[in-house]
């Protein structure tokens, strides 16, 4: 059986008087699809943030296949193969689509440090930076700036960012957030697409149960910091505990956007 991708033990981060990551014991394996869902406030970007070293916890421990990170720094666990996006986008406006993605190849490739004039003396990154604009169907508009995209390109551009890093894990921090509701299904399909690949495993915050319900291998459930219920769709959907504390609200939140 192949190593466990990520684990968690007693994970655990307090600010002041407020717990907001409870003893969390948690387990990820390699090429699932996995979601975490919670109210707001449940502590789920607080956990991403303790995963990828954005913070450092109060107590417990991070485990990426099977080395104990919880002291490495954010780069550290990049380099490792942790990849993580966030609620807002983060791209170079001024740079061109092709542009964003070929500095992150280039980043990966150890050449970052040249100058980006003599890009063209590295044709491999240029073609993997064009295979990646292809991957989340932005090839159309390799040549647009980046702050001219739409915000749901803008996400699709940074997921392109992400894929240049070649992660084993990625985290997708609500990869919706913000998107008007034709701009969704677009985003969806990239997902699913990598999903497909069966090259990643994948970590997902999202509020739109709809999506998280097509997507996901198993679904973990946060409520006031603590690991609720971690299953199937299915038995996540027909959990009393789940439905009493959580559920209605979240579909609530969901039909609103």
């Amino acid at each position: 059986m192949s190593e466990t991708m990520l684990q968690t033990k007693g994970l655990t981060i307090q600010f002041g008087g407020h717990v907001a990551v409870n003893r969390v014991d948690f387990r990820l394996e390699p090429r699932t699809f996995k979601s975490i869902i919670g109210p707001n406030g449940a502590g789920k970007t607080t956990f991403f943030n303790l995963i990828s070293g954005q913070l450092k916890p109060t107590a417990g421990t991070v485990h990426f296949k099977g080395t104990d990170i919880t002291g490495f720094a954010v780069h550290e666990r990049t380099r490792l193969g942790i990849g993580r996006s966030f609620q807002i986008t983060n791209v170079f406006p001024n740079l061109t689509v092709l542009e964003n993605v070929r500095v992150a190849v280039q980043a990966k490739s150890g050449v970052a440090f040249r100058l980006l004039s003599h890009y063209r003396k590295f044709s491999q990154i240029e073609e993997q930076a064009a295979r990646l604009l292809e991957q989340v169907h932005l090839a159309s508009k390799a040549e647009q700036l980046a702050k001219n995209l739409s915000h749901g390109d803008k996400r699709k551009l940074e997921i392109a960012i992400l894929l240049a890093l070649r992660p084993e894990l990625i985290l997708l921090d609500e990869p919706t957030a913000g998107m008007s509701l034709e701009e969704v299904p677009s985003i969806i399909e990239v997902i699913r697409s990598l999903k497909a690949t069966g090259e990643h495993t994948i970590l997902l915050i999202e509020h739109k149960i709809d999506m998280v319900l097509d997507l996901s291998d198993s679904i973990a459930v946060l409520f006031n910091g603590r690991l609720l219920a971690d299953s199937t769709p299915d038995e996540i959907m027909n959990d009393e505990r789940v439905q009493s504390a959580y559920l209605g609200g979240l579909y609530e939140d969901s039909i609103k956007g």
